[in-house]
């Protein structure tokens, strides 16, 4: 989040008005406060739906014989679901999938993913889902958001973008950014 709120000032700008909103520029958040945090959020599901936490997406096994549309699947079947792909799917996200775009989740994951809430999956789905999800997304809210009440940010000249695919997309060489009281 701290890399494309660097970029995209607009958007922390608006973060940050949302934040003293919410808890002022004093007050740590609080577990009610974070909830109310409706850009935050649009801002995180960006985030994740661009650089994805399971980058390389997972693995899912069939139990038994199922029929997915015109398709037979034999037991012991192994199905990748690629995530990133997924995420970077212009069908699903439109022409514009690769551009930071926080507002198509204003109306939740439904109307993001043109009625198919399953194309967003960062930390996996269903009954497999990544079982420290809500702490993670709660704990970068809340770090954000302190961010927010006392700092404004921006990338370094010296920033050079360099994902790198591991376990999950890391910035290879760091994310520069230059800090400012506010």
């Amino acid at each position: 989040m701290i890399l494309l709120l660097s970029i995209h000032q607009d958007w922390q700008e608006e973060a940050r008005k949302e934040v003293l909103t919410v808890f002022g520029h004093d007050k740590p958040p609080y577990a009610d406060g974070i909830t109310r945090l409706k850009l935050m959020g649009m801002i995180m599901n960006e985030t994740l739906r661009l650089y994805s936490p399971a980058y390389s997406g997972f693995m899912r096994d069939v139990d038994k014989e199922i029929r997915l549309g015109k398709f037979d699947f034999l037991a012991s079947v192994q199905f990748h679901i690629p995530i990133m792909t997924i995420h970077h799917d212009p069908d699903i996200w439109g022409e514009d999938v690769n551009l930071f775009k926080p507002e198509s989740f204003a109306e939740g994951v439904s109307k993001a993913t043109n009625n198919n809430p399953i194309a967003f999956m960062p930390f996996g789905m269903g009954p497999h889902i990544c079982a420290g999800f809500n702490f993670a997304t709660n704990e970068a809210k809340i770090t954000i958001a302190m961010i927010l009440q006392r700092f404004t940010f921006r990338l370094s000249p010296g920033y050079v973008h360099s994902p790198f695919p591991v376990l999950a997309v890391r910035p290879e060489k760091g994310v520069q950014v230059i800090i400012n009281a506010l």
